[in-house]
């Protein structure tokens, strides 16, 4: 009974000396407490293992994740809606604004890079593309698959992605500089759905989050490998597939930053988020996901091809 009284007593100090808001809510704590975040849904993997890591290790602390759109995940930012926004992006100047009116200067941390994979139907032979070539879908001067491969006969391409707001198109906009998409273009719901569309749909060229199939040990991502082939992209004499190696080295040419975007204006919740994610567990999550760790290093192994030299016994 003695002991049931300290346990209590402790934990009605510990509930007083909590800090709290203007209407006497208890506040949360870098490793404590509940707050909602927003993710862009390409990212749903990583940021999943990232979440139970954390969770794992703080059992007091607990996020509320929606996985939706790059651009609804930073809407929701700017309204206050979620303290977090994991995107692969930052804000721009515009964006900040309203933030910097409520005196609140916005974090933005680079927790890893990743890459943008194409995937197309386990039958279709078509899987080696130029940046040309891509230019071109995106652009609409590349409607068929004849058009890519003389002897195909797949017919009309249909270019597969996650949402209209996704990351992956506006990041594919910007970088080829296109104002609108062409005809051959089409929104699902998710990534997941985009591997299940071109998995079932020969003509179907998808484009989604590298993790979603980078993870070896996941079994999750070994499934949709066995359903889709990657496509290799033509960099300088090369045709690569995104691996991080290559991701890591600036080779892979559909390659961006993942980073975190945090509004608070004090030590909680998300600084503790944070803070796990660069650190060197956070990091390593980053790695056995397939990913390239923004603040660790990757391994890199060079393998010399060349005959074995006979070995000669004196």
């Amino acid at each position: 009974m003695k002991k049931i009284a300290i346990v209590f007593a402790l934990s009605l100090l510990l509930y007083a000396c909590a800090e709290r808001d203007k209407k006497g809510k208890i506040l949360d704590t870098p490793t404590s407490g509940t707050i909602k975040i927003a993710v862009d849904e390409s990212l749903k993997p990583l940021i999943q293992a990232e979440v139970e890591g954390f969770e794992g290790i703080y059992p007091l602390a607990h996020f509320q994740v929606a996985y939706t759109s790059e651009q609804q995940a930073i809407s929701d930012l700017l309204k206050d809606s979620v303290r977090l926004a994991i995107v692969t992006r930052k804000l721009s100047p515009s964006e900040k604004q309203p933030l910097e009116a409520l005196k609140i200067i916005p974090t933005e941390v680079t927790m890893a890079r990743e890459g943008i994979s194409l995937i197309t139907n386990k039958e279709n032979p078509d899987s080696l593309l130029t940046w040309k070539q891509i230019e071109d879908m995106f652009s609409g001067s590349i409607k068929t698959w004849k058009q890519l491969s003389p002897t195909s006969t797949l017919g009309d391409l249909q270019i597969v992605f996650d949402h209209p707001q996704s990351g992956i198109i506006r990041y594919l906009t910007d970088t080829l500089k296109l104002d609108k998409l062409p005809s051959t273009c089409y929104a699902v719901s998710s990534n997941e759905a985009v591997v299940n569309h071109v998995a079932k749909t020969k003509n179907a060229i998808g484009l989604i989050g590298l993790s979603w199939i980078s993870d070896n040990h996941d079994p999750k991502a070994n499934s949709f490998l066995s359903t889709i082939k990657v496509v290799s992209i033509q960099a300088d004499e090369d045709y690569l597939k995104p691996y991080k190696a290559y991701i890591f080295m600036k080779k892979y040419p559909l390659s961006r930053d993942v980073i975190i975007i945090s509004r608070e204006a004090r030590s909680g919740l998300g600084s503790g988020f944070i803070a796990y994610a660069v650190s060197d567990k956070g990091q390593l999550l980053v790695l056995k996901s397939g990913l390239v760790p923004a603040k660790a290093p990757v391994r890199l192994v060079e393998v010399q091809r060349r005959p074995l030299e006979k070995i000669t016994k004196n």
